[in-house]
């Protein structure tokens, strides 16, 4: 049913809604939201949901600086669900049973990037509405290259992930490239359905961008972000991709669908 849908109009009207700063409006999408989605205020840094200037401030608030402790080895990036995770086999991900899609694509038709990843692991991370919604590092690492790739604003939640085919693959994305302690790591932030923006601590808000074509940024001066240090955000929910050059030895109590915060450690001791 979501194919005939005008996925960037419907996602940039809702866009002008969430930044709109008329207060009873503003505060009256706020508390119904908390209400429909059970938002826990109290770890927020500021736990008074009508002290934010519009929905979009509110929907990517910051959390106290103890509510999410990082645990050791490969940190997960936000709060939401762990949909998939493990070996990236033949240069395939696996979105949902039966459906794979490639690293090639994923990474917007980059060849030689994604034989990087040839022999790697990925995981691939579902944040819903009620989830946190800034995106951290995982690992320590030195940002080469950001990489904006056009596509469909497909929804991404687990119903469209087991129908639409090459879904991550086909939605708008920005694609981030590390290098890190163990090896080259690609961060995948994935557009979807009424997702207003994705933004990036070193360039502010990217997507959407106006050209429809594949965009390249590299870096000459240095960005370093250490584990655990905040990377990006989305203007409401969407879904993280994750892949490494270097095999990941997952924890064994980690199964598709499992819920995890930023900061809980995705691997074995």
């Amino acid at each position: 049913m979501q194919y005939p849908v005008p996925h960037h109009l419907l996602s940039r009207l809702v866009g002008r809604l969430a930044e709109c700063r008329q207060p009873a409006l503003k505060n009256a999408l706020v508390r119904a939201f908390i209400r429909r989605f059970g938002v826990d205020m109290a770890e927020a840094a500021e736990p008074d949901p009508t002290a934010y200037a519009t929905f979009n401030d509110f929907f990517t608030r910051a959390l106290k600086d103890d509510a999410r402790p990082i645990g050791e080895g490969v940190a997960s990036p936000a709060d939401g669900r762990l949909s998939q995770f493990g070996a990236i086999e033949a240069g395939q991900l696996l979105q949902a049973k039966g459906h794979r899609f490639s690293a090639e694509a994923l990474l917007g038709g980059d060849t030689e990037a994604a034989t990087r990843y040839l022999g790697g692991s990925f995981a691939t991370i579902y944040l819903s509405p009620s989830d946190y919604h800034r995106v951290h590092m995982p690992l320590s690492g030195i940002l080469t290259e950001m990489v904006y790739v056009p596509g469909r604003l497909f929804s991404v939640n687990a119903a469209t992930t087991e129908h639409v085919p090459g879904l991550f693959a086909r939605n708008e994305r920005l694609v981030c490239h590390f290098d890190t302690e163990h090896g080259p790591m690609a961060m995948v932030l994935v557009g979807a359905m009424i997702v207003a923006a994705i933004e990036t601590v070193w360039a502010g808000q990217i997507t959407p961008l106006p050209h429809g074509e594949v965009q390249r940024i590299r870096f000459d001066t240095p960005v370093r972000l250490e584990k655990g240090q905040e990377m990006g955000r989305f203007k409401l929910g969407s879904t993280v991709v994750m892949a490494f050059a270097e095999p990941v030895t997952f924890a064994e109590r980690l199964d598709p669908g499992v819920k995890v915060q930023m900061g809980d450690s995705l691997t074995a001791p």
